[in-house]
């Protein structure tokens, strides 16, 4: 134990000096320990375009990325007091070193990828690889462990197995039919057979957690490709539709005595065409849009689906996976509001919706713009649904999957 926390010292000063030498925001304990750096007028550290370049290791959740190192000197702990008393277990004694050593391995690479710094890796990346070096410690302190310290690790293997398992799969079941039997009959030895069987269905279960979390991160990757998407086709049609305004004119013509009141966005005027009687032409719409019709209407689509994905905010949890599917969502409504005013007025203007052929005023287009753009949530609420699901799919303590009858 005593060479193992040596070990572990002079792991973190290497990290420290690697820190040093880097000039990055390294973690507290690190930058403590490197020494108070050289202050400036004011108390603060000059800031240049070199700090904002630079890629840094503090991405992601501080809390997680800092409860991850947390968990990792607790389990090397763990793994240190496992490996003691498994040393005296005549049916551990012979491959406890082994299996230890490969532990505290993986516990070190999951501390060295909190600290590595890749230019090209995604935000919060480092966390789940983290995670999945610790998982495999973790499977590996199944396989060393004495028989009195998997008993006492039975519950919480149940509870895994439960969180992520059906009821009525076999592995689960068997489970359970090994924790009993080891509870209700003190003397009864886990065979070999059965230490094997709870360490792959453990590894099993937390497969399953990390094939959740990858699901959730595929959905935001997802939602937040179709939402540039969007923005882009938002964009570029108020970017045509400003240098050709006359293209596609978003005016609407009610006829007023024997004349047409030509009403558009942001301009309207009234016209007597030539001969009296006829149909108002094209050139007569042309003549009074303008430029920003587009515009204006996107932008009172974006603000209507700005204040529906505030309202929708409500009913979406929160979540402490590395993820932020809430904001994902809230920003898929805004680009897609702007396309459902615009298409909205489209359908009235060609007579889609009927009664709403043709509208009277300015302000009448506007308000039936942010009718629109707040109507985008009739879309994105399966969105919603989905990402929630999602959300809850990955179960735990106190989760709603966990807390089920069919779970207990």
């Amino acid at each position: 134990m005593a060479t193992w926390t040596v070990g572990a010292a002079r792991r973190r000063a290497a990290r420290t000096r690697t820190a040093a030498q880097e000039g990055g925001p390294g973690p507290g304990f690190a930058a403590e320990a490197a020494g108070p750096t050289p202050s400036v007028a004011g108390g603060e550290q000059p800031q240049t375009w070199v700090h904002f370049l630079n890629p840094r290791d503090d991405m992601g959740p501080w809390e997680q990325k800092e409860g991850l190192r947390a968990r990792i000197t607790e389990l090397e702990a763990i793994i240190d007091a496992l490996s003691t008393r498994a040393s005296v277990d005549s049916d551990r004694r012979r491959v406890v070193r082994n299996y230890a050593s490969n532990a505290r391995r993986e516990l070190a690479e999951a501390e060295r990828s909190l600290l590595v710094r890749q230019p090209g890796r995604r935000r919060a990346a480092h966390l789940g690889v983290a995670q999945a070096h610790m998982d495999a410690a973790l499977n590996l302190m199944v396989w060393m462990a004495s028989a009195e310290d998997i008993k006492a690790m039975l519950p919480q293997i149940v509870a895994l197995v439960e969180e992520h398992l059906a009821a009525g799969d076999p592995r689960r079941v068997r489970v359970i039919d090994i924790a009993r039997g080891m509870q209700h009959n003190a003397e009864r030895r886990l065979r070999p057979s059965e230490r094997a069987f709870l360490a792959e269905t453990v590894g099993l279960a937390r497969k399953l957690l990390w094939n959740e979390r990858l699901r959730v991160r595929s959905f935001v990757r997802i939602v937040g490709t179709v939402t540039i998407g969007l923005t882009i086709a938002a964009v570029a049609i108020a970017v045509i539709t400003v240098i050709w305004e006359a293209l596609v004119p978003l005016c609407f013509t009610p006829e007023i005595n024997g004349g047409f009141n030509v009403v558009c966005p942001t301009r309207s005027r009234f016209v007597v065409p030539v001969p009296p009687g006829s149909p108002v032409t094209s050139e007569m719409t042309a003549g009074v849009a303008q430029a920003g019709d587009y515009l204006v209407i996107e932008i009172i689509g974006v603000l209507s689906a700005a204040v529906a994905s505030a309202a929708a905010l409500r009913r979406i949890r929160g979540t402490s996976l590395p993820y932020n599917v809430p904001v994902v969502l809230a920003l898929l409504k805004l680009p897609l509001g702007a396309l459902t005013a615009v298409l909205g007025l489209l359908l009235v203007r060609g007579g889609f919706v009927p009664g709403l052929s043709a509208l009277d005023s300015t302000a009448q287009i506007i308000a039936w713009a942010i009718v629109f753009g707040y109507s985008q949530q009739l879309f994105t609420k399966y969105v919603d649904h989905q990402g929630q699901a999602l959300l809850d799919s990955v179960r735990g303590p106190g989760s709603r999957s966990s807390s089920s009858p069919d779970t207990g």
